[in-house]
């Protein structure tokens, strides 16, 4: 059985995400105004890059808002929607970094320039073009973490690489008011860490769009909620991976449970605890199938460690855990374990259930009729089996388990046909 849910992605989620897109453009449509003014003011160089740098990143900004408002769009030739859209964008954004480092080299290179002229109206402009994406950043980084978006998050980081190429182009200004020729300079060390910003932007973007598995963390942290449900019996693997902001989950179990309906409330537990502990989710996919069974494990509640039976099963001090494999009835482990919730005063029979479950029990032999009482609910839903037995000792509860099923095996199977019309 395999089962597939959907998220519904929350709309004000995206809209806030939109929103931002519309703040970046804004911003660099005035980071253009000022770096406009200063590069005309004062020929520099360096201003002039920075001010192709605004002009890329303005088309990127652009972009940027075009993908979040595409991204989660279902069309039939997209059913899946186009999560990886905001991907491409990020490496689109890295490519657009490149040609930018290129431009600055270029010119510090090769184009030959008066000396800037300095003024204190250029420096000022220079400082507010120095803080404007320093701020922005600091807010657009934590909405795009907040989103999960790839595409805000290269924005937000390609705005820090503005942060350090301005503060070069105020230190080549300043150079330059004191007679020290660092306009070229600038450009060039502007160029280096453009570059280390493109190639971070690149490398998250691809490892995205060539379906690269999702962090080590976000992957143990699955893993333990599908080993913790009662009616897991094996995680065979599981997998993931991130489209867009989306995460995509796929897992393989083993149910201790046969029930249709039983199997199915499984499955819907793991995705509403998977969903609830990792963010961004979008999808989850779980395969299921019914245990095989070549063992089963049965709980005996003990009053002794000898093998007298408990009247109670909450209050028995011990536990037998016994392993049987199934083709022959024999016997192949016995644990005796003692019972950590004797002493407790609330809920002791719940807790001493769930503890049962924990040992992968498969069955529990019982004295008591537990019919409306917890324990009852606790093994339904992790599918474990409950007999009542008027046996007092181990051995005669062993002794009457192999002959239950001697005699269902002897049995006919009788056969129910409907009626001919």
């Amino acid at each position: 059985m395999s089962t597939m849910k959907p998220a519904h992605t929350s709309t004000t989620a995206r809209v806030n995400v939109e929103r931002w897109g519309w703040y970046s453009i804004g911003v660099n449509v005035a980071l253009i105004s000022i770096n406009l003014l200063v590069a005309r003011a004062s020929g520099s160089l360096a201003v002039g890059a920075e001010l192709i740098h605004n002009a890329v990143d303005l088309f990127t900004a652009i972009a940027v808002l075009a993908g979040l408002k595409l991204a989660t769009r279902k069309t039939a030739q997209f059913p899946y929607g186009l999560y990886k859209l905001e991907n491409v964008i990020a490496v689109g954004l890295a490519g657009m970094t490149f040609l930018t480092a290129y431009e600055i080299a270029r010119e510090a290179l090769f184009v030959t320039a008066p000396p800037p002229t300095v003024t204190p109206w250029a420096l000022a402009g220079v400082v507010l073009a120095w803080i404007i994406p320093l701020v922005f950043s600091f807010f657009e980084l934590r909405a795009g973490r907040a989103a999960n978006s790839p595409a805000l998050i290269a924005d937000a980081l390609e705005y820090r690489a503005h942060v350090f190429t301005t503060g070069m182009v105020f230190a080549a200004l300043v150079g330059q008011w004191v007679n020290l020729p660092l306009d070229r300079v600038a450009a060039l060390i502007i160029v280096i860490a453009i570059i280390k910003t493109g190639w971070e932007l690149l490398s998250d973007g691809m490892r995205v769009l060539l379906d690269a598995s999702l962090d080590a963390e976000t992957l143990v942290q699955v893993r333990e909620l599908i080993n913790a449900d009662p009616a897991v019996t094996t995680l065979r693997w599981v997998t993931g991976h991130n489209a867009g902001r989306f995460r995509f989950l796929e897992a393989e179990v083993t149910l201790r449970v046969r029930d249709l309906e039983q199997a199915e409330a499984a499955v819907q537990r793991l995705d509403a605890a998977i969903r609830a502990a990792v963010p961004h989710i979008e999808r989850v996919l779980i395969h299921a199938a019914p245990q095989e069974r070549t063992h089963a494990r049965v709980a005996i509640p003990l009053a002794t460690p000898e093998g007298t039976l408990s009247p109670h099963f909450g209050e028995a001090p011990y536990f037998m855990l016994v392993t049987v494999r199934l083709s022959d009835d024999v016997v192949t482990q016995q644990t005796l374990l003692v019972n950590p919730h004797q002493a407790e005063e609330k809920a002791k029979g719940i807790r001493v259930a769930e503890w049962l479950v924990t040992q992968k029990a498969d069955m529990v032999m019982l004295r008591e009729d537990l019919s409306g009482k917890g324990p009852l609910y606790v093994f339904g839903e992790a599918g474990i089996e409950m007999k009542r037995t008027e046996a007092t000792t181990l051995v005669e509860v062993l002794t009457l388990m192999s002959h239950d099923r001697q005699v269902a095996e002897d049995e006919p199977q009788t056969i129910h046909t409907a009626p001919a019309e």
